[in-house]
């Protein structure tokens, strides 16, 4: 699978940034330049016990601090990205991650669908439980079963992205004989990106439902090793397409150039979708050389 080249769109502020044209600066410069994915992050709200973020037994990062306070200001992804679709042409748009539980999944399943539609069919959904008990506390919904939560969303989407007249029942939801059109463009549906780190809930997860791993924790720190362990787990779950498997990770940079002495290990791990950040000025031609000299150096290296 040729690698590619995803960024972030900082669609969050630590205080009003008085507008958000920079968010339509980085991704015209993004599809122009030939980065292959935009993603923005997602927070529906925020409670006040930040701490939480750096504990990996609430799902949060060892050692991690959120990048704003409680009253941060944090835009809607599929607004963002609505909009970003709306100036661009060919870059897919990605969630990294929105917390999909918090959702009623037959609403979520018509934006995504939505989305798809009006873009061409450039959507990656990326999902994840969250870290933050206040914000399930906010939504109605019980912290302590956001991975059933999460399944039950995906589960709901994916019905009625590819069933016609479509049918369901679990514990928390029952219907038959439901249509919601128009489905995804892309066949199957949006792709669903499963963020975790290397446990059965994940493994469970990205084999019933996922395109790709956006791997976490200690899983995201030793990718050679987190990788083809995550491959054979899959196997042994029986998924056959293993080898299509996409897997995110973050492109080794140098002073604002591409390390190809650190990507190209990553490369051969099975790394298929680098992130980066880049530098921007504002300035649109200076900015757009230099993202493009990026994307340049990697495709000479590593195709595309």
């Amino acid at each position: 699978m040729t690698p590619q080249l995803s960024t972030s769109l900082p669609s969050f502020s630590a205080e009003d940034p008085g507008g958000w044209e920079h968010l339509r600066h980085r991704a015209v410069i993004a599809d122009e330049a030939g980065v292959d994915r935009v993603v923005c992050s997602d927070h529906v709200a925020y409670g006040e016990n930040l701490e939480a973020y750096g504990d990996p037994k609430k799902g949060g990062q060892a050692g991690g601090k959120q990048p704003t306070g409680p009253d941060g200001h944090w835009l809607d992804p599929f607004t963002v990205l609505t909009w970003v679709a709306a100036q661009t042409d060919r870059v897919r748009l990605g969630t990294n991650i929105m917390i999909a539980p918090l959702r009623r999944p037959v609403v979520l399943a018509k934006e995504l669908a939505t989305l798809d539609v009006l873009s061409g069919g450039r959507v990656d959904l990326g999902v994840g439980v969250g870290w933050q008990k206040e914000e399930y506390d906010a939504a109605g919904l019980d912290y302590s079963r956001r991975g059933k939560l999460l399944d039950h969303t995906l589960a709901v989407m994916q019905t009625l992205w590819r069933e016609q007249r479509a049918s369901y029942d679990d514990e928390f939801l029952s219907f038959d004989a439901i249509h919601q059109m128009p489905k995804p463009l892309q066949a199957g549906g949006v792709p669903i990106w499963v963020s975790g780190t290397l446990n059965d809930n994940v493994v469970r997860r990205l084999a019933r439902f996922g395109s790709a791993w956006i791997p976490w924790g200690d899983a995201a720190a030793d990718l050679p090793s987190s990788i083809p362990a995550i491959k054979q787990a899959l196997r042994d779950a029986g998924r056959d397409d293993v080898d299509d498997l996409q897997v995110v990770g973050y492109l080794p940079m140098a002073d604002g150039a591409l390390d190809v002495d650190k990507t190209a290990p990553l490369v051969d791990a099975g790394v298929t979708d680098f992130r980066t950040t880049f530098k921007f000025t504002g300035d649109a031609d200076g900015d757009l050389a230099n993202v493009a000299g990026v994307v340049e150096a990697f495709r000479s290296r590593f195709g595309g």
